[in-house]
């Protein structure tokens, strides 16, 4: 048999559970998970292989309408994953209202790749409100296949596997069988401390912060990290940093477990606050902060 090879880009609404799938299918977490729409900011490849198959999977940031230069990279970031797929696995879940997104549907049906359609959380509904939405997505993809799901408790991923797998093009490997993501460890560091400020934070904070590492030194036993916090406004300096430094001590402890046990070593981490104004328009920043 041939080896097989292709990229599987996920696409979807915000919250649907893009994240989550494409953690399980790769059987890490390289994607963070919030309840918070916009969690996922970047495009994060995870790499699964097979004696005669490599599956690259691209989850994707929500599809969103932007309102700012942040956003405007987002949604460049779903616009080129439409023209680099050999797979197009479209998320959506049973909570959505069908149709709310028809323009979207039709140019992924105007990009000719083959389409897979998941929908997440079945968990959460009946057996016929389910068959009207399976039917809804079996009349928007004619001839794709629709696979109700529940990546949370893992229900029916090996059916959304094996039809990828029938979908995925005949090819060599595009990356080492032992890579397991296109993103360096710094990334991931960042990505946890921004998810921890996700959890912890309410209204507009989130989404006005972004983190970057100064520093990451690692020796046999130990990771010393020195991060940055970047807001917009100083009275979101003070939010983030909270009465006497409890918050932002939390966030540091919650943030420092969980880096442990991603490198399997102790950290040290320092976490500092800086405001840098209207960050989300600008360019130079955005580059900084790896936008393209």
């Amino acid at each position: 048999m041939s080896h097989r090879s292709g990229f599987v880009n996920i696409l979807g609404n915000p919250n649907v559970g893009k994240s989550t799938i494409m953690n399980t299918l790769v059987g890490e977490k390289l994607s963070i998970i919030t309840s918070k729409v916009q969690t996922t900011r970047h495009r994060i490849m995870g790499i699964v292989n097979g004696d005669d198959f490599q599956i690259v999977y691209s989850d994707t940031p929500g599809i969103l309408k932007p309102k700012y230069k942040l956003q405007e990279t987002m949604l460049n970031t779903v616009n080129i994953a439409l023209t680099d797929a050999d797979i197009i696995l479209y998320v959506t879940d049973v909570t959505e209202t069908a149709g709310s997104d028809n323009a979207y549907i039709e140019k992924i049906k105007s990009a000719k790749i083959p389409v897979i359609v998941a929908i997440n959380k079945i968990d959460l509904s009946d057996q016929e409100k389910l068959d009207k939405i399976v039917e809804f997505w079996q009349d928007s993809f004619p001839g794709s296949p629709v696979i109700p799901v529940s990546a949370l408790n893992n229900f029916n991923l090996d059916t959304l596997l094996n039809a990828i797998l029938s979908k995925l093009p005949a090819g060599a490997p595009f990356f080492p069988k032992d890579q397991l993501t296109d993103k360096y460890e710094k990334f991931f560091v960042s990505e946890i401390i921004r998810e921890k400020i996700l959890i912890n934070y309410q209204k507009e904070i989130p989404y006005s912060v972004e983190t970057e590492i100064e520093s990451f030194e690692e020796t046999d036993n130990l990771l010393r990290i020195r991060a940055l916090i970047h807001v917009t406004r100083e009275s979101q300096k003070g939010i983030i940093i909270g009465h006497k430094g409890t918050k932002l001590k939390k966030i540091g402890k919650e943030a420092r477990l969980d880096i442990e046990n991603f490198f399997g070593k102790k950290v040290f981490l320092q976490l500092f606050v800086k405001v840098t104004k209207d960050w989300r328009d600008k360019s130079q920043m955005l580059k900084r902060f790896g936008y393209r």
